[in-house]
């Protein structure tokens, strides 16, 4: 069963044709042409990097239905239906959880505490908030239990250099945008293509 809709799927044929010499293998394309479908911005050719291994981890979580954990509504909504069409992840706004903050705390980075907290094994998406990334960061210093990945691609001036920088010291599996560039769309693109890519590895 394909996962494509027929004009996704033309998009990618005009992407497959435009996009030019790269270095990505066929994992971590399947990626990216996501993403630059989702932005039109075939800039992201120079920008995704994605660690070693963290597709293989990442997909293979998502096949054992880890909950996907996002910052803010807007990735979540951006996912559920590849989710509900594919493993049936457990989806889990951060945001939604973040009404008790402590002084000078977003709440963003309560949420995703919280989300920590709680549920430390899942996959962490964050395509909006810094803030929630560097809570993340701090959060997965501190814990021996592992993470099934973070994809760190928020967006704008504020503190989203740095969070991804913090997050690129950890050795965890990981997906980034190198600079300002990011969001939530592109954050549910990448996990989109990670749920078709662990879809199609299943055995029929």
């Amino acid at each position: 069963m394909s996962l494509l809709h027929p004009i996704a799927q033309a998009s990618f044929t005009i992407i497959d044709r435009e996009i030019g010499a790269h270095n990505f293998d066929p994992p971590s394309y399947v990626i990216l042409r996501r993403v630059i479908h989702s932005t039109a911005d075939f800039e992201f050719k120079e920008l995704l990097q994605i660690s070693p291994g963290a597709i293989a981890h990442m997909t293979q979580a998502l096949r054992s239905g880890v909950p996907i954990i996002t910052d803010v509504a807007m990735v979540s909504v951006g996912i559920q239906t590849m989710a509900s069409r594919t493993f049936q992840n457990p989806i889990i706004t951060a945001l939604d959880d973040g009404s008790h903050t402590a002084p000078g705390q977003t709440r963003s980075a309560a949420g995703m505490i919280r989300a920590w907290q709680h549920c430390p094994y899942g996959l962490f998406v964050i395509g909006n908030a810094p803030t929630a990334l560097l809570a993340l960061c701090d959060c997965l210093q501190e814990t021996p239990v592992p993470a099934a990945g973070v994809i760190g691609v928020p967006v704008g001036f504020v503190n989203v250099v740095e969070s991804k920088a913090a997050l690129a010291q950890l050795p965890v599996p990981q997906i980034r945008v190198a600079g300002r560039k990011g969001g939530s769309p592109v954050a549910a693109a990448i996990v989109n293509a990670l749920l078709e890519l662990a879809y199609s590895e299943e055995p029929v």
